[in-house]
């Protein structure tokens, strides 16, 4: 959930940076894939006027195979569905060997898997669900994920506080509970959840799944007052969002290709800590959300972008909670890297 309030940056700064518990193996062999493919399943926006180039793909109007009895012959073009969600599938080949991931599913039950169909991405393909956090907007598409596969037989990787009740506070005074993941539901649908806070390897140790990231930066501060979590107790402030975790591959001879469903750590600090524990200093390419929309992360897009560019990323595609303003300043100050992100877009990155 990426809910901006208005509250300013000295409640912004009011959780200061920490390290994540426990010791980190690192640095951890990370084997480097020949070709990655990242396709967009749901995202903040549909553009079906967006152009690709041999790098990035777009989808456009589908066929016109949808019932409208308002046109002649009866049926109308429809694009893909666009909502405050992030899904993505990741493909990663090693020599002859090609596997699929779900990165998040969206907010919707039934957005990422109409998506999915109207690709045509078959789902029964994947090996495997990652959740970068638990908030609704990027598990919401698990029940569609169920009700399609029937019973979902594969691993699901997660933090542990996924399961963290969790609302916001309105600036009226009001709250609003946010949906909280269920273990019971999901093991019941046949997810075999797996907990992890530390960095985990999948698919043979070609994917880095994080777990909690370190907080270094002095500019990324978290969540503001208003995002609260249950302690069993009481309601307290949950700045960290400790269960966001970052998906990273090494792209062979290109260097770390990272995908972030909101980026709650702090986008410099998933970026600074994956080359930490990868050992592999270049980022070739970023994609997902930044979380820098609203007036209380507006004040980091400046050192942010200043970050991104000492990192000189050759692909850079934020999409879902990013923000508008730090959009255009991404674009502006990245030009050959950043591209707008749309629902169905896919990024074919190639390695040397």
């Amino acid at each position: 959930m990426c809910d901006a309030t208005n509250a300013g940056t000295a409640e912004a700064a009011g959780s200061a940076p920490r390290a994540a518990a426990g010791a980190a193996v690192d640095p951890i062999s990370l084997a480097p894939v020949d070709e990655i493919r990242i396709t967009t399943l749901v995202d903040n926006v549909f553009d079906a006027l967006l152009t690709g180039d041999v790098r990035t793909t777009r989808t456009g109007f589908g066929p016109a195979d949808t019932a409208a009895r308002q046109f002649e012959g009866g049926r109308t073009q429809v694009g893909l569905v666009a909502e405050h969600g992030f899904s993505a599938l990741v493909t990663v080949r090693r020599g002859d060997s090609e596997t699929t991931l779900l990165f998040d599913a969206g907010l919707s039950p039934t957005a990422m898997v109409g998506n999915a169909d109207r690709l045509g991405v078959d789902l029964t393909s994947l090996r495997g669900v990652v959740l970068s956090h638990g908030h609704f907007d990027h598990a919401g598409g698990l029940a569609g994920l169920a009700d399609r596969l029937g019973r979902a037989n594969m691993p699901m990787v997660l933090h542990p506080e996924v399961w963290t009740r969790r609302r916001i506070l309105t600036p009226a005074g009001s709250a609003n509970d946010l949906p909280t993941l269920s273990k019971r539901a999901l093991t019941g649908e046949g997810f075999d959840v797996i907990e992890r806070r530390k960095p985990s390897l999948l698919l043979d140790g070609a994917v880095l799944i994080t777990g909690e990231v370190d907080r270094t930066t002095e500019f990324e501060h978290g969540m503001p007052p208003a995002h609260q979590a249950w302690t069993g107790t009481q309601w307290r402030h949950d700045p960290l969002v400790i269960d966001d975790q970052a998906l990273v591959i090494h792209l062979r001879g290109r260097g770390l290709v990272v995908l972030t469903g909101c980026g709650h750590a702090g986008v410099i600090n998933i970026l600074r800590h994956a080359q930490r524990l990868t050992a592999v200093d270049r980022v070739h390419a970023l994609v997902g959300g930044l979380h820098l929309s609203g007036p209380a992360f507006e004040p980091v897009i400046a050192p942010t972008v200043t970050a991104l560019t000492d990192l000189a990323p050759e692909l850079l595609a934020p999409g879902h909670c990013t923000g508008w303003r730090a959009q255009h300043a991404l674009a502006a100050a990245l030009p050959g890297a950043w591209v707008p992100s749309s629902s169905g877009t896919t990024h074919h990155l190639v390695g040397t």
